[in-house]
């Protein structure tokens, strides 16, 4: 899997579980302020992260997370993608 095809995933999966536009998920959009996701919707990415990369995250790399390309660098590092 290519980090192209992880950022495609991540804009599917936000979309579906949060009905957000596609195109208003750039990598530079925060989570928080431009997408306006909270700490519930937060931990439910996580999990939805967790099924997609059959791996455990670090509740430490969690808090690191605040952009949508944080998310790709997280999914990449799980998945070993360069």
């Amino acid at each position: 899997m290519t980090r192209d095809e992880i950022e495609a995933k991540l804009r599917d999966i936000l979309v579906e579980m949060y009905e957000l536009e596609p195109g208003g998920i750039a990598l530079d959009a925060r989570l928080y302020e431009d997408l306006a996701l909270d700490s519930i919707d937060a931990v439910d990415l996580i999990v939805r992260l967790k099924e997609f990369t059959r791996a455990d995250i670090a509740p430490e790399r969690v808090k690191e997370i605040r952009t949508v390309e944080d998310v790709v660098d997280l999914v990449a590092e799980l998945l070993q993608v360069n």
